[in-house]
C-alpha cells in the first residue's frame, strides 16, 4: 500500500512538472521588415511561442533614439503579458541615433510630415494584423517620449484600435485643424516635473479629451522627469548634458501596471 501512494505521488509530481514545463513561456523575437511609401521599415516581432491561437497586437513606437534595445525590451514585456508586440519603425531602414541632435533631426522629419508618419503607423498596423498570432480586431499601440507623441497624435486622427498609452510623450497636437472622432481609448502617463510638459499644455489636452468624449486618463507621477521609464536615461542625461532627461523606478513600474490593467480592460471588451 505505501508502495502505492509513493507511485502516485511521484506521477503526479511528473505530471505537474510535465504541465509546468508545457505553460512555461517561450519567449521568442525577431527583426521583421514591411514598407510603406517605397520605405523599407525594420521592426521587431515579439510574441510568447507556447501559447496557442490569436490573442491581441501592441504596436510599440520607439523613443527619439529610434527602434532600440530598450523599445525591443518592452515587445518582449509585452509578449510576456501574452500580447504579440510588434517594436515599429518611423525612421525607416532603421535608423539609430546616438547623439541628441541626429534624434531631433529624425524625429523632426517625421513629425513635420505627418502623412508619411501616419502611413508608416497603418503600415505596422496591417503588418501585425497579418501575424498568424493576432487577432486582427484587438489591436492597441504604446510609445515613448517621441513615440508617446505619435501614438496620442494618431488617436487624434480617428485610427479605429482599441486604445493607446503614451509614456512621456509630447502633449502638442500635430494636426489641431481638422479633429477626428477619437476611437481609441487614451492612457498619458506624464513626469510631473518635466519641464517639456506645461500646465497649459496638460490643460489644453484634458479639455480637448472632454470636448472629444473620449476614454480618457491622465497620470501625473511626482518627482518624474522626462524618460522616466528608461534605465539608461539618468546616464544619458548626463552624457548630453540633459538635466530634464532620468530614470524614475517608481514611476516607471507604477505606469506599467497601470498600463496592464488598461490593455485588458480594452481587450476585454
Amino acid at each position: 500500500m505505501k508502495r502505492i501512494i509513493l507511485l502516485a505521488i511521484a506521477l503526479g509530481g511528473a505530471f505537474m512538472l510535465t504541465t509546468a514545463a508545457i505553460a512555461a513561456p517561450k519567449i521568442e523575437g525577431r527583426p521583421v521588415e514591411y514598407t510603406a511609401g517605397g520605405v523599407t521599415l525594420k521592426g521587431y516581432l515579439a510574441w510568447d511561442d507556447s501559447m496557442a491561437g490569436k490573442r491581441p497586437g501592441v504596436l510599440v513606437v520607439h523613443e527619439w533614439w529610434g527602434q532600440n534595445d530598450y523599445v525591443r525590451k518592452r515587445a518582449r514585456m509585452l509578449a510576456e503579458l501574452g500580447y504579440t508586440a510588434l517594436a515599429l519603425d518611423m525612421y525607416g531602414a532603421g535608423r539609430l541615433a546616438d547623439h541628441p541632435d541626429d534624434a531631433k533631426k529624425f524625429s523632426s522629419e517625421v513629425m513635420k510630415n505627418f502623412p508619411v508618419a501616419k502611413e508608416r503607423f497603418l503600415a505596422a498596423i496591417d503588418f501585425l494584423k497579418k501575424q498568424p498570432s493576432v487577432d486582427p480586431t484587438r489591436i492597441a499601440a504604446i510609445g515613448y517620449c517621441f513615440g508617446g507623441g505619435v501614438v496620442l497624435n494618431m488617436a487624434r486622427q480617428g485610427i479605429d484600435i482599441k486604445g493607446v498609452a503614451s509614456f512621456h510623450g509630447s502633449l502638442a497636437a500635430v494636426k489641431p485643424d481638422t479633429p477626428e472622432k477619437i476611437r481609441a481609448a487614451v492612457r498619458v502617463y506624464n513626469g510631473a516635473d518635466d519641464k517639456y510638459i506645461t500646465p497649459e499644455a496638460i490643460e489644453s489636452l484634458k479639455k480637448e479629451m472632454a470636448d472629444q468624449k473620449a476614454d480618457f486618463k491622465f497620470v501625473n507621477y511626482p518627482g518624474a522627469v522626462h524618460g522616466f521609464t528608461n534605465p539608461d536615461a539618468t546616464e544619458l542625461g548626463k552624457k548630453f548634458g540633459m538635466a530634464n532627461y532620468a530614470y524614475n523606478e517608481a514611476a516607471d513600474k507604477a505606469s506599467w501596471e497601470d498600463m496592464k490593467s488598461f490593455l485588458a480592460g480594452i481587450f476585454k471588451k
